[in-house]
């Protein structure tokens, strides 16, 4: 599925839209006159993808998916004449091996791939592709768990290295947090609003007791940490993904216990929710938590394949798309990371179907009905 034009123009406002709408019809007369038709290989379109699903009122679309450059591309006249000229065209052959996790700040999606042990960037504004994390000190073992601080840097848990690697916002290498700190298995890392506090998950594995979350200062030096193998308030079993929340709190995927556990920013317990079943609220197979700007917070969940959405205090608010064998939009087969980026927008990490699936918020028909998604502050 391409990428729609509305996600260009937010990115991009000044791109010649026009022109894009012209080339697109052209192009379709020419293959509509051209071509035989076959027989659909590709699931049949349904249209728009809202969520919640009317007639409820709608406070996510689907957008789009990304698996390769073509994905982000838009033809300018010196690239159709380069094109020409060279014979030389936009990849449009899926980029990922086992994407993991994601985040995206300013149009640049970044994507952490753990068989090609390398990140993915989709730079939208630059319609560009590239990787990073391959080269010398930033290279990247077995990377899982992304963070993004607010001035762009890359924070990346490799499993392997058992280490966090910093970038910038290009893929250079910035430093190491973590070296000598006793990590066991880093899965995940999150930064607090500041850059003050950088927040890695790290469990031993089943057998294990260390199941905790490191607290490291912006030098890189630990300062802290908390958690502890057990199923008590407090302690944690196999964390696999950690975001901050507004106001500084942590919440904790605690997968084992198949629960979320808030923080303070020191690492005191303030509360948790969820439990282990399958109904909404409940979680099965929880793969990845973040936030958003409102506080509300999204876990994504293999066994379900959907995002279900939460207050800050762990009222379920709504859930977005569902499982299923078949590779359509909504549709997931293997959840693992997610985020979301200042615009609101939703990404979702599928490993078997090996794409990013996005999610457009929706501007609320009236904002002073609508206090959690989306409201005007």
């Amino acid at each position: 599925m391409a990428i729609p034009v509305s996600f260009f123009y937010y990115f991009c406002p000044n791109m010649n839209v026009t022109y894009l709408r012209v080339g697109i019809v052209g192009l379709i007369a020419i293959i509509c006159v051209a071509c035989v038709p076959e027989k659909k290989t590709e699931p049949e379109d349904k249209g728009p993808l809202f969520y919640p699903a009317p007639p409820e009122q709608a406070r996510f679309q689907f957008e789009t998916s990304l698996r390769s450059p073509a994905d982000i591309y838009v033809e300018s006249d010196d690239d159709r004449l380069k094109r020409l000229l060279t014979g030389e065209a936009v990849s449009s052959t899926n980029v990922f091996s086992k994407p993991y996790d994601v985040v995206a700040l300013n149009g640049r999606i970044y994507i952490s791939d753990s068989l090609r042990q390398l990140i993915h960037v989709f730079d939208v504004p630059r319609r560009r592709y590239f990787t990073f994390g391959f080269r010398f000190e930033g290279e990247l073992q077995k990377p899982a768990g992304i963070g993004i601080d607010a001035v762009g840097r890359v924070y990346v848990a490799d499993i392997m290295r058992k280490v966090v690697v910093v970038y910038d916002n290009f893929g250079l290498f910035q430093k190491l947090i973590g070296s000598g700190a006793g990590l066991i298995r880093p899965t995940d890392v999150a930064v607090s609003p500041d850059g003050e506090r950088i927040y890695v998950t790290d469990n031993g594995g089943v057998g294990s007791k260390e199941h905790r979350v490191m607290i490291f200062n912006a030098d890189g030096e630990k300062i802290g940490q908390f958690g502890g193998g057990g199923s008590e308030e407090g302690l944690l079993n196999i964390p696999v993904a950690v975001t901050v929340g507004k106001e500084g709190r942590v919440y904790v995927l605690d997968a084992g216990n198949f629960r979320v556990q808030c923080f303070d920013a020191e690492g005191k317990f303030l509360f948790t929710w969820g439990a282990i079943g399958n109904r909404s609220g409940q979680f099965s197979r929880p793969r990845g938590i973040t936030s958003d700007a409102d506080g509300n917070i999204y876990v994504s969940d293999a066994q379900f394949g959907n995002v279900q959405i939460f207050d800050s205090e762990g009222k379920l608010l709504m859930s977005m798309g569902r499982y299923s064998e078949e590779n359509a939009p909504g549709n997931f087969m293997m959840l693992a990371g997610i985020t979301v980026d200042e615009t609101g927008r939703v990404y979702a990490v599928d490993q078997i179907f090996r794409r990013i699936s996005v999610f457009r918020k929706l501007m609320p028909a009236s904002a002073e009905t609508d206090t959690n998604l989306g409201s005007k502050k």
